[in-house]
């Protein structure tokens, strides 16, 4: 399969998902999002204790110089996010890629048509790229800036909630699925059978 600028003939909506409308879903991926948050806090808790964040030299200006890192390293983290969506969509189709913020999320969309691989890899290339290279920052940064990394990484892999649901809902649907993905919102469309199942 190969994704595509414009839908080809032949091809019917099956089905459509919206992240800013449908509310009862919005909850599901929160909830995820909220679950995943605190097993990953859990679990570096277990190793490496909240107190290690007040450590270091600097007293009340290093404690602030790291919250400051903190705040600065998620707004830059969800621009890098969107655009390793952009670039990967970029890669697989022609089409046109367009940035934005809903107020509640940060988006790469586009009006490409995307073949089911090609959008799963679109989906989870962000939580790869970026859990690799934020993995590697926690091990290198001292263990008093051990938290202000990981705070980002599990920002990483728990606001990539959205992209997991989208990527095992693509999973289970035919393998010839077109995606357009403008955003918050997607189309999935399919091959139209004939009355034999042609």
């Amino acid at each position: 399969m190969k994704s595509y600028v414009t839908l080809p003939e032949g091809y019917r909506q099956i089905l459509s998902i919206d992240l800013q409308k449908d509310k009862k879903l919005a909850l599901l991926v929160n909830g995820l999002a909220a679950v995943i948050s605190v097993v990953m806090v859990a679990i570096a808790l277990c190793v490496v204790p909240w107190s290690t964040l007040y450590e270091g030299d600097g007293g009340l200006f290093g404690f602030s110089l790291k919250m400051l890192a903190i705040a600065l390293g998620s707004v830059a983290y969800m621009v890098l996010h969107e655009a390793v969506h952009g670039i990967v969509m970029r890669r697989v189709c022609e089409a046109k890629v367009r940035f934005g913020f809903t107020g509640l999320y940060a988006f790469a969309g586009s009006d490409g048509y995307y073949c089911r691989t090609h959008y799963i890899i679109i989906a989870l290339a962000p939580i790869v790229v970026w859990g690799i290279v934020l993995g590697v920052l926690n091990v290198l940064v001292p263990r008093d800036w051990f938290y202000v990394v990981y705070l980002i990484q599990v920002m990483n892999i728990s606001g990539a909630a959205g992209d997991l649901y989208v990527s095992w809902k693509m999973s289970r649907l035919p393998a010839d699925i077109l995606v357009r993905d403008t955003g918050v919102a997607m189309t999935v469309f399919s091959r139209e059978r004939g009355n034999d199942g042609t």
